[in-house]
C-alpha cells in the first residue's frame, strides 16, 4: 500500500485570543505578604508546521518582544513602575536584548484520541543573549482549520545568565525558577 502523503500545513497563532504568561515565586524576607507576579507576554508571534496527515517533521517557532512583558497583579502604579523598570532596565536588559526566541529541533505526538494528542518538544530558546536547550509539554487539539494548544514548562532565570530581580531593598527576591504557561489558538494560513 502507497503512504498517504500531504504538503506541510503551515498554522500561525492568533496572539489576541492566545495567552502567554510567566509566573514567578516570591522569595526572601517579605514573602508571607507579598505576592508572586504573574506577568503576560503581550507582543509575541508564534507558528507551527507539519503534515497533517503524519505529523512529521513538525517544527514550532515563538518570537517575544522582551520589552512587551506586563505584569498582571493589582498593584499600586508606583510599585507597577518600579517592578517595570526592574524588569526591563536590570533583569531582562530589553535594551541590549529585544527579543527571545523558540525553534523546535524536535516534536514528537502521541495521539490520545480522535484529534487530541500529547506533544514532546524539543528546542532552543534564545534568551537575554544565551541559547539553551528546552523541553516543552503539550495537549493539541488539530481542527480543520485551526489548532489549540496548551501547556507549560519551567526554566531557570540563572541559566540565561539572567539577575534574579529583588525589589523593596532587597526584602522582596523573586527565586530562579519561573513556570511558563501558554493557551494557543492557531490558524491554518492557505
Amino acid at each position: 500500500m502507497v503512504p498517504i502523503t500531504a504538503p506541510m500545513v503551515c498554522y500561525v497563532v492568533n496572539t489576541r485570543t492566545s495567552q502567554f504568561t510567566v509566573q514567578a515565586f516570591a522569595n526572601g524576607l517579605a514573602v508571607a505578604v507579598a505576592h508572586s507576579p504573574k506577568i503576560a507576554i503581550r507582543d509575541w508571534t508564534g507558528e507551527a508546521k507539519f503534515n497533517p496527515v503524519t505529523l512529521n517533521d513538525a517544527s514550532i517557532k515563538v518570537r517575544i518582544k522582551a520589552a512587551s512583558l506586563e505584569v498582571l497583579d493589582e498593584l499600586r502604579d508606583a510599585d507597577r513602575r518600579e517592578l517595570h523598570r526592574v524588569m526591563n532596565q536590570e533583569v531582562l536588559e530589553t535594551a541590549k536584548f529585544p527579543d527571545m526566541v523558540f525553534e523546535s529541533s524536535e516534536v514528537k505526538f502521541e495521539k490520545q484520541k480522535d484529534d487530541l494528542y500529547k506533544a514532546n518538544i524539543r528546542g532552543s530558546l534564545t534568551l537575554h543573549g544565551q541559547t539553551n536547550d528546552q523541553a516543552v509539554s503539550a495537549q493539541i487539539a488539530i481542527g480543520v482549520d485551526s489548532a489549540r494548544a496548551y501547556g507549560d514548562f519551567t526554566m531557570l532565570q540563572t541559566d540565561y545568565g539572567i539577575r534574579i530581580a529583588s525589589i523593596a531593598g532587597g526584602t522582596l527576591r523573586l527565586r530562579d525558577e519561573l513556570k511558563i504557561s501558554f493557551y494557543v489558538v492557531a490558524r491554518k494560513q492557505v
